[in-house]
């Protein structure tokens, strides 16, 4: 019956934090431990679904569940909410935001209008809440790319941005010199302000032609795994020792890598 998986793991979360008959790990749990857990839950649910792993995906997804539910009996042991409370929430928060779908409100044709009014109803959620601020309400915790691309976004809105990629991608060329100068002079937290005015420049050209930038990134590092494995194959095949190639035998392995992984 429906339900009855999701109550027996509601029950099981309450036994491990039974004060008398508990597990003395899940005991000593607290909000603060339990983030770092929830991040990475999340980024093994995102590592499953960018591999195309389904059957991965559900464990994946039933630990995320778990760091809620966790959560969840935290805030129903002092006083301030339970899962039911989570779930009762996330409810009616889905059917005020898709008014075209439950309500009486204008319908929305595609999906760019449907995110164009999900943000104004967010945006009018802030505001009753007495956040008012265009940058108000971006999580810390994000991935600093996802943050980036998201301040970037908020900024857009309000008309704080450039016509278009091309305004960007010279913005990267300034940021670019202003590393250089930083490093001509030695200047050591200057040279680390202006790397990071630098990425942060590249998120956005990166958001003006359209393209996520975590989402390229994440490709990048999966691309140069592949080609360092490759590398560490072919070098062991050949009886090579990394650790002492020159750097002539490095650009010859990472070629004949690349050349590889495109044939593959």
């Amino acid at each position: 019956m429906k339900g009855e998986s999701l109550q027996r793991l509601l029950e099981i979360m309450r036994r491990l934090r039974d004060p008398a008959t508990g597990c003395p790990w899940d005991l000593a749990q607290s909000y603060a431990s339990l983030a770092p857990y929830s991040i990475e839950e999340a980024c093994e649910v995102a590592d499953t679904l960018e591999r195309g792993d389904l059957s991965g995906l559900r464990d994946e997804l039933g630990d995320l569940l778990f760091q809620v539910v966790f959560l969840a009996q935290l805030a129903a042991e002092g006083g301030r909410f339970d899962f039911d409370d989570v779930a009762r929430g996330i409810a009616d928060k889905l059917v005020s935001r898709h008014p075209h779908v439950f309500g009486t409100a204008a319908t929305a044709s595609n999906a760019g209008e449907v995110l164009q009014q999900w943000e104004g109803l967010k945006a009018g959620e802030r505001a009753a809440r007495g956040v008012t601020g265009v940058l108000a309400g971006i999580p810390v915790s994000l991935p600093a790319l996802v943050r980036a691309s998201k301040i970037g976004k908020r900024a857009a809105r309000v008309g704080f941005d450039w016509p278009d990629a091309a305004g960007a991608r010279r913005k990267v060329d300034e940021e670019l010199a202003e590393v250089e100068a930083a490093l001509a002079h030695g200047d050591d937290p200057g040279t680390d302000e202006e790397l990071g005015d630098l990425l942060f420049a590249i998120v956005s050209w990166a958001r003006l032609l359209g393209r996520d930038p975590e989402t390229l990134l994440r490709a990048a590092n999966r691309k140069f795994e592949r080609r360092f494995e490759q590398m560490e194959r072919h070098a062991a095949a050949e009886g090579l020792d990394l650790a002492t190639l020159s750097p002539s035998a490095w650009d010859g392995l990472w070629e004949a890598a690349k050349r590889a992984c495109r044939e593959a």
